[in-house]
């Protein structure tokens, strides 16, 4: 039996994890996510118990089936379905100080819950919903610069693919921050595959709040 075999069959301890998502009735939409979560299991000698929740479940039902998780994960999506059940477990998160890990839209939810309910930002919301806000904190990615160094423009009309930001990103991590001390750098570069991202417009304002 190889060494990582016997770190699975034989955890030190167990975590429960939430996984708030829109495609729950095909968890092969989140292979990759399940996958890294066994083996950052196994690295800890820790075992992953993921308890799969569809986030329109927590639109009709509420946020009580969250109380009691370790922690809470919610990844990407597309679409306006189940997104307000996303925002109301990014909610339920901040207000319990429960760890939380928001991939792609689920990055993006927990900054339109925090400019609802920390700004204020009633109506503040992302452009791929809605276009009726004052607060459009998460909107499409008109201009980036390609490989290349070129520019590359997209606008509304562009088809889903073409809007659609490819390669790698520069990130500048934040000191004092989990993203920082697990990277171990000010700066990394990560892969960035996103149509829509947090609005520039607004950063200052919301880490005026403490976002």
């Amino acid at each position: 039996m190889g060494e990582g075999a016997g770190l699975k069959l034989n955890p030190l301890k167990s975590v429960s994890i939430a996984m708030v998502g829109k495609y729950m009735e095909l968890l092969d939409a989140y292979k990759s996510l399940n996958e890294a979560l066994i083996h950052a299991g196994i690295q800890g000698r820790i075992k992953v118990n993921v308890d799969y929740i569809d986030s329109e479940d927590i639109e009709r039902h509420g946020t009580e089936r969250l109380a009691g998780k370790d922690a809470i994960l919610v990844p990407g999506g597309f679409g306006e379905r189940g997104v307000e059940g996303k925002i109301l477990t990014a909610q339920f998160a901040r207000e319990n100080n429960v760890p939380y890990l928001g991939i792609c839209l689920g990055m993006q939810v927990a900054v339109i819950e925090f400019a609802r309910n920390v700004a204020g930002w009633s109506d503040a919301n992302s452009t791929e919903f809605t276009h009726d806000t004052q607060h459009p904190v998460v909107g499409l990615i008109t201009e980036w610069l390609n490989p290349e160094g070129k520019i590359e423009l997209r606008d509304a009309a562009s088809d889903l693919g073409g809007t659609m930001r490819l390669g790698g990103q520069v990130c500048h991590l934040a000191s004092g921050t989990k993203a920082r001390e697990a990277y171990g750098s000010d700066e990394i570069v990560e892969r960035h595959r996103h149509r829509f991202e947090v609005n520039n417009q607004f950063i200052d304002e919301l880490e005026k709040l403490g976002w």
